[in-house]
């Protein structure tokens, strides 16, 4: 009898194993998604009982918080009143830039709803020093608002600096408000430093709170990626920074320091920026503000109170702001790199930490390089990211054949996130070139119109492929078998990763 009820129970166990996967298999068939996504999520549900199903059903669809989803529903109207007014600000001439210039606006303009302004001035700034000295000058300055936001926020060396300065403007009567990732800050939101801030008036808030009892509700790894800063409305900052000095950040990681680059703003763009960060800012609140915003006649006031408003030019710079992700723009920056990609005649030169790309931007990639464009890809010779590394690997062997010139950086881990093209135009932000860039995390992409400013960020790239060496082809195809195995296997997850 008890071997009766073993056997039956085993048989029961196997049908409700077997029903779950083939349910979840067909429900991830009929989602429609790219084949490989579809492939790497039939791959974990087929292969491991239980533990696949729990693994899709934690992360296996872009799902947002309901409450979430009711403020993004409550901030849409007043958004998109926003971006109409913005249509005609700063008009680009579009006659004296590259032919391939204005369709990419057009695209981002369809995606996003912000329009491409002219009369902009851009500062590269090339090291993390460069960015946190000039960032403490300036919020030293500030008389109205201080606006952080950024995916990780770690204390120790010039960070230190920064919060102090923060401080002092809180006391001096600026509204400081920062706002960070719940994974990416996790340590620091519930460390002393937070603490104290927050005692000195300064507002904090965590972007898409995680934990086990949330992701019951939404996917918790949907992270908000972004690196914004906006002084008074006026002075801008975005790339790939995090708040973090580089000497004292991941010191141990064996990976050198982080290599970063950022551009401060002044100008009609920033007007976007702000209105990004406030957008963001206000996702976070509780519904009844968001409502309140919405439905007030006195959208002015709202504006003027968030420091979100029309900006005289102050250079000549042509920038499309790009913001991306799993709401309203989720296919944004995907759609963009691959236009962006077919659109080089000469020359497409990309920076990345993260080198993941899915089946139709390694074809376009290797379709560039086929036709006579000379295509570097800049990546760290040592990456904090196993998964990643081995992923990228595994794709190394077919742009090489393709010829595409890939280059080891061993100056530290580049963190940079840069795309020029034929020196006509370039994108710049925070996007890696991976799966969760594109399709998880909230990000921003600068578009750069204009050839001088493309020159230099060009020049910067130089500077890289400098402290690089080439893949060698030879080394990379007598790897052993069992590496080869490793970055295959890993390549599986890598629409996942």
């Amino acid at each position: 009898m008890p071997e009766l009820n073993f056997s039956l129970f085993s048989t029961l166990f196997f049908l409700v194993d077997l029903a779950i996967r083939v349910g979840l298999s067909f429900r991830v068939i009929m989602r429609k998604r790219s084949h490989g996504v579809t492939l790497a999520w039939l791959v974990v549900i087929l292969l491991f009982p239980f533990i696949g199903v729990i693994l899709y059903l934690l992360f296996g669809e872009n799902r947002i918080s309901e409450r979430r989803t009711k403020r993004m529903q409550h901030s849409f109207k007043y958004y998109q009143h926003w971006l109409q007014s913005l249509q005609d600000r700063a008009p680009v001439q579009w006659q004296h830039l590259g032919a391939e210039c204005l369709p990419l606006h057009n695209l981002a303009l369809h995606h996003t709803g912000l329009p491409a302004m002219a009369g902009n001035n851009l500062v590269l700034l090339n090291s993390s020093e460069q960015f946190l000295s000039s960032l403490i000058g300036d919020i030293e300055q500030a008389r109205s608002t201080c606006h952080l936001q950024f995916y990780i926020w770690q204390e120790g060396g010039m960070v230190d600096d920064v919060m102090a300065a923060i401080c002092r403007a809180s006391d001096r009567g600026v509204a400081c408000r920062i706002l960070l990732d719940s994974i990416g800050s996790r340590e620091f939101l519930v460390s002393d430093s937070a603490a104290k801030l927050q005692a000195r008036g300064v507002r904090i808030r965590e972007a898409l709170p995680a934990g086990l009892i949330k992701a019951l509700f939404a996917r918790v790894d949907i992270r908000n990626h972004r690196k914004i800063v906006v002084i008074d409305g006026q002075t801008a900052y975005t790339g790939s920074q995090n708040m973090a000095d580089p000497s004292c950040f991941k010191a141990g990681a064996g990976v050198g320091q982080w290599v970063d680059v950022m551009l401060k703003l002044r100008g009609p763009v920033v007007e976007s920026l702000a209105g990004t960060f406030i957008n963001d800012w206000y996702l976070e609140s509780s519904s009844r503000q968001i409502s309140l915003a919405v439905t007030s006649h006195a959208v002015e006031s709202f504006r003027k109170a968030a420091d979100v408003h029309q900006l005289e030019p102050e250079g000549d710079v042509a920038v499309q702001l790009v913001p991306s992700g799993p709401d309203f723009t989720t296919e944004a920056i995907h759609s963009l790199l691959l236009t962006t990609i077919y659109a080089a005649r000469k020359e497409l030169i990309l920076t990345t930490p993260y080198f993941v790309p899915d089946d139709a931007l390694l074809a376009a990639l290797k379709s560039a390089s086929l036709r006579g464009v000379q295509v570097i890809l800049i990546i760290p010779a040592q990456n904090d990211s196993k998964l990643a590394d081995y992923a990228s690997r595994a794709r190394f062997g077919e742009l090489l054949q393709a010829g595409v010139h890939i280059k080891l950086f061993f100056g530290g881990l580049l963190h940079s996130k840069t795309i020029t093209i034929d020196g006509d135009f370039a994108l710049f932000g925070s996007v890696n070139f991976d799966m969760r860039s594109f399709w998880l995390n909230f990000e921003t992409t600068l578009v750069i119109y204009d050839r001088p400013a493309c020159t230099q960020l060009r020049e910067l790239q130089q500077e890289y492929i400098f402290s690089s060496r080439d893949l060698d082809k030879e080394d990379y195809q007598n790897r052993s078998t069992l590496e080869q195995f490793k970055e295959n296997a890993v390549l599986l997850m890598g629409p996942l990763l």
